[in-house]
């Protein structure tokens, strides 16, 4: 008999966990709604060298590091969490003019607490958490508040936050749960 190395403690399961349980917190709250979230993906230049003396084969080693993107989306509604966020990089109302509105216009945005540190969390089929990263300093660089609308179609109108980061890593103290054991009821 094998030992079931991808599940320690779940020798009997052999599916990988699924992708549609999941939740993201950031300043200590999860967020409403959010229903897709982008892979976590980091990249690594490669650097090619090579000395005089060696044959014409070059040497490959790691270079410098990025962390891609990262797209949360959610149907929209009334929870302004998105929207606030993203403000805090650039708001239409802080740079208005002078002329055009006849007040104290043309402000900067204060980008002092612009950048968070988000959870995203994944859970099991039994609602126990299995998984959490912890990405560090998000940011918004691209926020859609309204998707194209169509009088014709059955979408939900769905709004997308676009976050640079600056790294991500497991949490480690997040471990594989003992997974429940139901019974069905007699008949």
């Amino acid at each position: 008999m094998s030992t079931n190395t991808e599940f320690p403690k779940a020798t009997y399961r052999y599916d990988p966990y699924r992708s549609h349980k999941f939740r993201l917190k950031w300043d200590g709250k999860y967020v409403a709604g959010v229903s897709k979230v982008s892979a976590l993906s980091r990249s690594t230049q490669v650097v090619t060298h090579r000395s005089g003396g060696d044959p014409s084969v070059p040497r490959r080693m790691p270079g410098q590091s990025e962390y891609a993107a990262i797209t949360l989306e959610r149907g929209v509604t009334h929870d302004p969490a998105f929207e606030q966020w993203a403000n805090k990089v650039w708001d239409y109302h802080n740079h208005i003019t002078d002329d055009q509105q006849g007040g104290t216009g043309n402000q900067d945005v204060s980008l002092k607490d612009f950048r968070k540190d988000i959870i995203l969390e994944v859970y099991n089929e039994a609602g126990q958490k299995v998984l959490a990263y912890n990405i560090y300093r998000c940011w918004p660089s691209e926020f859609v508040a309204l998707p194209e609308l169509d009088a014709n179609g059955n979408a939900v109108a769905i709004s997308m936050l676009k976050l640079e980061n600056e790294g991500w890593e497991k949490d480690t103290s997040v471990a594989e749960p003992a997974e429940p054991s139901y019974t069905l009821p007699a008949s």
